[in-house]
Order: C-alpha cells, then sequence, then structure tokens
C-alpha cells in the first residue's frame, strides 16, 4: 500500500464515478449525490492511507486471499462497507493490485483457479477422425442463440480435446486449462490447398529485355526534349 498505489486507484473509473450524479432534472438531488459520493470517496482514501503503516517494510503480499483479509478488517473498522464492486476495483491490475507470475494462484469460491483474460487463446483441433456423425449440435440462429445444447457434443469430444491440451499445450503452458463450455464447431475449406493453381513468374531475362526496352523508350523521348 503506497501512495502510487492510492493514486492510481483514485484515477480509476469506479472512485471517480462515486462523486457523479446520474440526476438530470433535480439540481438539488445533484449537488446531494455528488456531495455524498465526495464522502465516500474522503472515507476510502482515509482507510487506505491508515493502511499503509502496515505496509511500510514494501514486502508484497503474493496471496490475494491474506490482502482481501486486511482490506475487510481495515473497512469494518472504519465501519465502512467493502462491497464487491469496491473490492474489484481495489485489487484490479493497475490499482493496489499488479499482476506477478510469482504470486499464489487467484481462486473463486469454489476454489478454482480463475483465468487471466489476457493469457486466453484458442486453438483449432480437428475433430476425431472416428467421431460418430451427424454431431449432436444444432447451429445458433437469431432465433435460438445462446439456446443451442452443446452438452452432447462435449461428451464426445471432451477427451479428445483434453488429449489435445496434454500434447500440443501443456508441455509450453503447463497451467492452461480448457473452458468446455465455450467449444465451438466450425469447418475450413482451405481454398489454397483445393483450388490454387500455381503460376510459374516470368524467367528474369525477360524481365531483364523489358527493362531494357522501357529504359530506351525513357531515353529516346528525353532526346526529343533536348532537342
Amino acid at each position: 500500500m503506497t501512495d502510487e498505489r492510492i493514486t492510481r486507484f483514485q484515477q480509476g473509473s469506479f472512485f471517480e464515478s462515486l462523486a457523479i450524479s446520474l440526476k438530470r432534472k433535480n439540481k438539488a438531488r445533484i449537488e446531494a449525490e455528488i456531495l455524498e459520493g465526495k464522502a465516500a470517496q474522503a472515507a476510502i482514501l482515509a482507510v487506505l492511507h491508515a493502511m499503509k503503516a502496515a505496509f511500510a517494510s514494501g514486502e508484497p503480499i503474493k496471496d490475494r486471499k491474506v490482502f482481501e483479509a486486511q482490506l475487510s478488517e481495515a473497512f469494518q473498522a472504519a465501519d465502512l462497507t467493502l462491497d464487491l464492486p469496491l473490492k474489484a476495483a481495489l485489487l484490479a491490475p493497475g490499482a493496489l493490485g499488479e499482476k506477478d507470475p510469482t504470486a499464489e494462484i487467484c481462486r473463486d469460491k469454489k476454489g478454482n483457479p480463475e483465468p487471466d483474460a489476457d493469457l486466453r487463446d484458442t486453438e483449432n483441433v480437428p475433430l476425431p477422425e472416428d467421431i460418430e456423425l451427424p454431431l449432436p449440435l444444432d447451429y445458433e440462429s437469431k432465433k435460438n442463440k445462446g439456446k443451442v445444447d452443446v452438452e452432447p457434443l462435449l461428451k464426445r469430444v471432451k477427451a479428445h480435446c483434453q488429449a489435445y491440451l496434454e500434447a500440443e499445450v501443456l508441455p509450453y503452458r503447463p497451467d492452461a486449462w480448457i473452458e468446455h463450455s465455450k467449444i465451438k464447431v466450425g469447418y475450413e475449406i482451405p481454398f489454397n490447398r483445393h483450388f490454387y493453381v500455381f503460376t510459374p513468374p516470368r524467367s528474369l531475362h525477360e524481365i531483364d529485355e523489358e527493362l531494357k526496352a522501357v529504359a530506351a523508350n525513357i531515353t529516346k523521348m528525353l532526346e526529343g526534349l533536348t532537342e
């Protein structure tokens, strides 16, 4: 907890929005909401500045749960509510928190690792050659968008995708995993492979002769200008 990190939190959209009123017509209510927001801002900053003494050594906390407990204790002592939006804004990278590959893994309430959105990637995994067709999956349309049941397909390809992950991804990213609910089926048509007809380039001799002819023509035109 440093002045620099507190300033970064102050510059965030959440903190700034506290002193902004969404009212449009009632000027008295607008002013009241702005004053309430500024009071909330001051109270939050007071808690954060009071916490600086506990971090005087400069030793970073690499376990989010530990820091969350310290925040909760500090806000409770100040009789302030540490709700989820405020907590998320405080812990966000670029505010009080920052990403550290050496820190403890952040986990959700169920103990599952939380994904890092900046590290998300996709892979095109060929369907198993022996998969039973037709595939038990309908395509999304305007009528059924978000309602397509992917579970039957997942049962058929889950093990195959996991094997692909272990063979092709985990050797390079051992902490990666698959979000199976995001699996999509698509088809690739390699046009170049099936339809491209190779046209050999012209020979260098032919190109050289053409350039010489163009150069000679330009020289002749310039001679006409100087006469």
